[in-house]
């Protein structure tokens, strides 16, 4: 699969599972996916672009990040040397426990990961079609009252006061400036049903 003149195969190999293994190691307190991706983006995720990153290179790097992690934790546990502790909010190198090895059920997240075709399988109107799911049951239950809530404002008010609300969130949650993408995505998409539902 290419992105942008990215060959997805020559990312996914033994010199980018090391550059993966180099940032956990250099952030032994662990760090968060998107803290990742910037520090292989010049290297490795460069069809990202300048932010906002576009949702589906931004799911192309997400799903080759998590390839790479779910390798380095089957060869650390399979090695006994440690557990890669893959969280939403925190990834990061905890000590080897026999218990981390025993396999009790199936990881549905490991195998989709770990399987190449589900993100050749992806296209970007699927990423589409998944983020404009996210809104359709908050339209369907009052999505205005939940749009609001998600800018911290309630009925009565206006379109003025909805973007400066807009302008002071989006800086203040701009992956550039310390951010979250997933938070600065569910503000622009509360903003466009608000503004465009009138």
């Amino acid at each position: 699969m290419k992105y942008k003149g990215i060959d997805n195969c020559t990312i996914i190999g033994d010199a980018f599972f090391e550059a993966v293994s180099s940032v956990l190691d250099q952030n032994p307190d662990g760090l968060s996916e998107h803290e990742m991706l910037r520090l292989l983006q010049r290297d490795w995720f460069a069809f990202l672009g300048d932010s906002p990153w576009q949702p589906h290179a931004l799911f192309c790097a997400h799903f080759l990040l998590f390839h790479a992690l779910y390798r380095l934790r089957d060869a650390a546990r399979e090695a006994r040397r440690a557990h890669l502790d893959i969280g939403p909010l925190c990834i990061r190198w905890l000590p080897y426990r026999a218990a981390d090895s025993a396999v009790a059920t199936v990881d549905a997240l490991r195998e989709y990961y770990l399987d190449l075709a589900n993100l050749e399988a992806t296209s970007a109107q699927d990423v589409d079609a998944l983020l404009a799911s996210f809104w359709s049951p908050l339209q369907r239950n009052d999505g205005r009252a939940a749009a609001l809530q998600e800018l911290g404002l309630t009925d009565p008010v206006d379109d003025a006061l909805i973007k400066r609300t807009y302008r002071q969130l989006a800086m203040q949650h701009h992956p550039d400036r310390g951010g979250d993408t997933q938070r600065l995505q569910a503000i622009n998409a509360a903003v466009n049903l608000l503004l465009n539902s009138a």
